[in-house]
């Protein structure tokens, strides 16, 4: 008996000089990160979707697959590499702005959801994908306000515009989010004869034709076409938003928007000065 008193004398002396040697305020506090359940297939992809763009990818074991979408900086592409397995497993992300994301991983042989948006805190969200030539707007973003122009359908230039053969071809609008603009054109045409469009091009070249050539003329590509269209009707009209990255135009320069008929000879062309550029109306969040 007299041995266990000392015995337990000495384990709580112990305890006692741990505790004043490493008081409790010097310990290190520990956050705990949650980790999301995530059910995963064979014989489909599933979709993670990150509010900035991954840096760093860890896979708890061989039984999953994965890899960043190509044209996505956010998307992460999860699979498994083994049919039913068993084990639970475990995935983990950090984003290049510092955040870390945890996942609990579990075979599901057909898993209701295979598309994930992912909110800083962790939980399931609504952000988009970040693609290259979007930048840092989310796709999600530009869909809607292209979509609120589009159903708004205000004029907003009104001196803007060009006429051939019955077709009319007018810019109804310049607006700027974000580092891009978006042009809001409209096609009319009041022939009997329907405007099959061959393709429409945006460029920036010399005011004067005089000295327009093929070197002095720059191709600009849209990023986003609202809704893509490839006739109007025999006096029917379209409207339609294109969304560019923002740029100015030196002096001597212009913006044109040309748009060729297939198989016809109505080509018209529209020319945006750079004071209307400057001019554009500024686009609120969504």
């Amino acid at each position: 008996m007299k041995r266990y008193y000392e015995k337990y004398w000495t384990a709580l002396l112990a305890v006692l000089c741990v505790q004043l040697c490493f008081p409790q305020s010097s310990l290190p506090v520990m956050d705990e990160i949650k980790a999301c359940g995530l059910g995963i297939t064979y014989d489909k992809t599933s979709h993670l979707i990150f509010p900035s763009e991954i840096r760093y990818a860890d896979l708890g074991s061989e039984l999953l697959m994965a890899g960043k979408a190509e044209d996505a900086h956010n998307v992460l592409r999860v699979k498994a590499a083994v049919r039913d397995f068993e084990q639970q497993t475990n995935l983990s992300v950090m984003t290049i702005d510092g955040h870390f994301y945890s996942f609990d991983v579990h075979y599901d042989p057909n898993p209701q959801t295979l598309n994930y948006s992912i909110r800083k805190s962790g939980s399931i969200g609504s952000e988009g994908a970040l693609f290259e030539n979007l930048g840092q707007s989310p796709p999600l973003m530009v869909e809607t306000l292209m979509q609120r122009i589009y159903e708004r359908d205000k004029r907003a230039v009104r001196h803007i515009r060009t006429r051939n053969a019955g077709v009319e071809f007018r810019l109804k609008g310049i607006y700027v989010h974000e580092g891009k603009y978006y042009l809001h054109t409209e096609l009319r045409n009041s022939n009997n004869v329907p405007y099959r469009i061959d393709f429409l091009s945006f460029k920036i070249a010399d005011r004067k034709k005089a000295r327009r050539t093929a070197v002095q003329q720059t191709a600009i590509l849209p990023l986003r076409i609202y809704r893509p269209v490839d006739q109007i009707k025999a006096g029917g009209s379209e409207h339609n938003i294109y969304v560019l990255d923002l740029f100015t135009l030196a002096d001597g320069k212009l913006l044109l928007i040309e748009i060729f008929e297939k198989n016809g000879g109505r080509q018209l062309t529209l020319k945006i000065k750079n004071s209307d550029l400057l001019k554009a109306c500024l686009l609120n969040n969504p």
